[in-house]
């Protein structure tokens, strides 16, 4: 019997399900390490505040990349060995930025940082493919929790060690933990051997048929990157907005990004409440939380205790929104069919990363030029465009995947 067909479906263990959520989690970190380091990184580089963002960028255009052309490699190899792979790119970049001596070299590693970690969006379809249909957005909302924890974790994490030891020690101590969780997964994980149906280029060339025949996949795509890009913006002007308006230290910046741990809780609430039907409405709802956070933000602006206060609480409105809505869109997608479900997830994660590359430029450049006024107003329009087209999606019977019909 194939490997894939002894996977599918069975029940997944407590324990993988907490090794794969740890996993995405601690892998994923690494994207988002320095958006609250963007001070003393710009000073020690020499990058000015309007050109601060390229450092986030470039580290999810490298992630949008891996996206696009290595994810999709885990339905025809081996996905442990495909992703352990992965992760020693990971780690050869975590060196190297910690040691970096110039500029272009910082923003290099950054790019192969950005690549390496898609390991993230390998192991969380493989996941679904230990879990039955009906339990698919619990194991779904349980892994997206910790990889949601890493990402919020990231922020509060990298501004605490940098506060004892400086930024290049966040990216040195990251590299020996994702030293050991290679080893963990290598010894630990069950192989999963798929069974190619074409060689690489079709692969590729797959994606683009895919795409153009997947409506669902195209419209949570969307549905995501509009509000990622809001995330990424708010993620990248809030330090230097708490720095500036709050005379807050690298510490107090780390208290805030704390608050968007928050966010992390609907991640498997959304999952559950998929599961019983009620992503429609979940999907309108987030888009309404996450543009309403910005206005929160935008119409309190002083420097006030209070002001404070609703920043932190929209911060935790524009996790949660984020947070909820990328479960629903993945559960979505993984129900289009098994044998093209790393490319249908490596589309949907790299056009909603286009969105967060977006938002962290938009993100620098607005504050440098319009200050949080002009930032908070791209914030509230962001989740809105999505909105408006939320509201042509009709009410029709499940999308598949095209794959189902023989077409590749």
């Amino acid at each position: 019997m194939k490997t894939e067909q002894v996977m599918e479906g069975k029940r997944i263990s407590s324990w993988i399900t907490f090794l794969l959520a740890s996993a995405c989690g601690l892998i994923v970190a690494n994207l988002y390490y320095a958006q609250t380091l963007l001070g003393p990184i710009s000073a020690d580089t020499g990058l000015s505040s309007a050109a601060a963002g390229l450092i986030v960028t470039l580290t999810q255009i490298g992630y949008v990349i891996g996206l696009l052309f290595i994810v999709p490699l885990s339905d025809i190899i081996e996905n442990r060995s495909l992703a352990v792979g992965s992760l020693l790119v990971v780690i050869c970049a975590l060196i190297a930025a910690a040691l970096a001596p110039s500029t272009p070299i910082f923003l290099t590693t950054s790019l192969f940082i950005g690549l390496g970690s898609v390991v993230a969006q390998i192991l969380v379809p493989y996941a679904t493919y230990l879990a039955p249909e009906e339990a698919r957005g619990r194991v779904v909302g349980n892994v997206m929790s910790g990889l949601l924890l890493g990402i919020m974790f990231a922020r509060p994490v990298a501004s605490f060690i940098t506060s004892f030891w400086g930024w290049q020690s966040v990216f040195a101590l990251s590299a020996m933990i994702i030293s050991l969780l290679a080893l963990l997964l290598w010894r630990i994980l069950p192989k999963r051997k798929p069974t190619p149906t074409m060689n690489y280029s079709q692969l590729i060339v797959s994606l683009g048929t895919l795409l153009k025949q997947t409506p669902i996949l195209r419209r949570r795509a969307i549905y995501q990157a509009s509000q990622f890009a809001a995330f990424s913006l708010f993620w990248t002007a809030v330090p230097l907005r708490l720095a500036d308006d709050f005379d807050m230290t690298q510490q107090g910046i780390a208290l805030f990004a704390l608050a968007g741990v928050g966010g992390a809780i609907a991640a498997p609430i959304a999952g559950r409440l998929a599961d019983k039907g009620w992503s429609r409405i979940l999907t309108g709802l987030a888009m309404v939380i996450a543009s309403s956070s910005f206005l929160l933000s935008y119409l309190f602006q002083s420097h006030s205790t209070t002001a404070l206060a609703l920043l932190v609480l929209a911060a935790i409105m524009l996790d949660m929104a984020v947070s909820g809505n990328l479960v629903l869109g993945q559960r979505a997608i993984y129900s289009l069919g098994s044998e093209a479900r790393g490319r249908l997830n490596g589309l949907f994660m790299s056009i909603f990363f286009i969105g967060g590359a977006v938002g962290s430029s938009l993100g620098g450049w607005s504050y440098a030029h319009g200050g949080w006024s002009s930032t908070s107003l791209i914030g509230i329009v962001l989740p809105l465009i999505a909105l408006i087209y939320y509201f042509t999606e009709k009410r029709t019977a499940t999308h598949k995947s095209p794959l189902d019909n023989g077409s590749t």
